[in-house]
């Protein structure tokens, strides 16, 4: 059997429903970016996936350009999640990029990131957000160049990864940078389910793409509740 015609191994998120609805999960190696509006649960989801990943012994970090260290442990902890033991355990740790440190930040992700997830040996990677990561440059080409190299760091490490980022309010479907979408292997879309007086009465669930694997294609609800999220893969074309 040949490379090419291997099986592909797939990384489950640890997001019951959502794993029915890849398959099993997110093919190894992959980067996917998760996108949605503010409340949407993206920063959560990408807390559930590596807190899944280090209770099977698998290293993950998240990279973090928005909330502080204690504010994501304080975030984990209200769901249950065994965050300070995987501390402890060496299987997740919160690499934190000041904003302010825009310089910095940048000559880090273009230049030392990739060796710093192998050194670490991380199986796992979020990146929350991608959005404040373009904002860390003043032209077009410079967040291109950047977002290019944090996608190539990441899969340089061989570890599945998760890129949150702002949906455009105007258009739920797509990042509000646009760009994201291009360096992405899949995109899951986290939005709003409307009733026809226009109140938000739900979330709903997309996988929009997801590269070199079947996945269902329907819109699925799915909750965040006092255990994380999750989705009902049953409820087919839900919203539609």
């Amino acid at each position: 059997m040949s490379e090419s015609d291997a099986p592909i191994r797939k990384v489950p998120t640890g997001v019951a429903g959502l794993d029915d609805m890849l398959g099993g999960g997110i093919p190894q190696g992959h980067v996917v970016l998760v996108t949605g509006l503010p409340g949407t649960g993206k920063t959560c989801l990408g807390l559930q996936f590596l807190l899944a990943g280090a209770t099977a012994g698998e290293k993950g970090i998240f990279l973090s350009l928005e909330e502080d260290a204690p504010a994501l442990v304080t975030s984990a902890k209200q769901f249950g999640w065994p965050v300070e033991e995987a501390t402890k355990a060496g299987t997740f740790a919160i690499l934190r990029l000041d904003p302010k440190e825009t310089r910095q930040n940048l000559n880090r992700i273009q230049g030392e990131l990739d060796k710093e997830f192998v050194r670490r040996g991380v199986k796992r990677i979020v990146v929350d957000s991608v959005s404040l990561l373009n904002m860390l440059s003043d032209d077009e080409p410079s967040r291109r160049t950047t977002l290019f190299a944090l996608a190539s760091a990441c899969r340089a490490s061989g570890a599945t990864t998760l890129l949150t980022a702002e949906a455009d309010p105007r258009h739920p479907d797509v990042t509000r940078d646009g760009l994201s979408e291009y360096v992405a292997d899949g995109v899951i879309v986290l939005g709003y389910a409307a009733a026809t007086d226009g109140r938000q009465v739900g979330l709903t669930l997309r996988i929009l793409k997801m590269r070199r694997t079947a996945h269902a294609r329907s819109v699925q609800p799915y909750v965040i509740s006092a255990k994380g999220i999750a989705v009902d893969a049953k409820a087919i074309d839900f919203g539609r």
